[in-house]
């Protein structure tokens, strides 16, 4: 499968479009995690496992979207949108979303 954030795949013409298709992954953080990274954040330094965790979810995510592509028989998804957000106030739940359209290629 294809995935692009263009609207079209250089050197193939797109055939058909399929639909919009899309991925989430909500994420919790846990207390200890967020601990060790307001310690990183006032060493310095990259927070590794919320890195791993937002991975995670991109990954997530995007296969769910593959997914559904696929079930719509597309061959490749243009016009890729990967979101990151925070849900609720104090809750600690990170999200992730993706979307794009599935399209089949000539």
């Amino acid at each position: 499968m294809i995935i692009t954030t263009t609207p079209s795949i250089e050197g193939r013409r797109i055939g058909s479009y399929r639909g919009i298709v899309s991925g989430e992954a909500i994420l919790g953080a846990n207390v200890f995690r967020d601990f060790f990274a307001s310690i990183r954040d006032v060493v310095g330094g990259r927070a590794g496992s919320y890195e791993r965790v937002l991975r995670d979810g991109r990954d997530t995510a995007l296969q769910e979207m593959i997914e559904e592509a696929e079930r719509l028989g597309a061959h490749a998804i243009v016009g890729v949108h990967l979101d990151y957000g925070a849900l609720g106030k104090n809750e600690g739940m990170m999200m992730v979303s993706v979307s794009g359209t599935a399209v089949t290629l000539e």
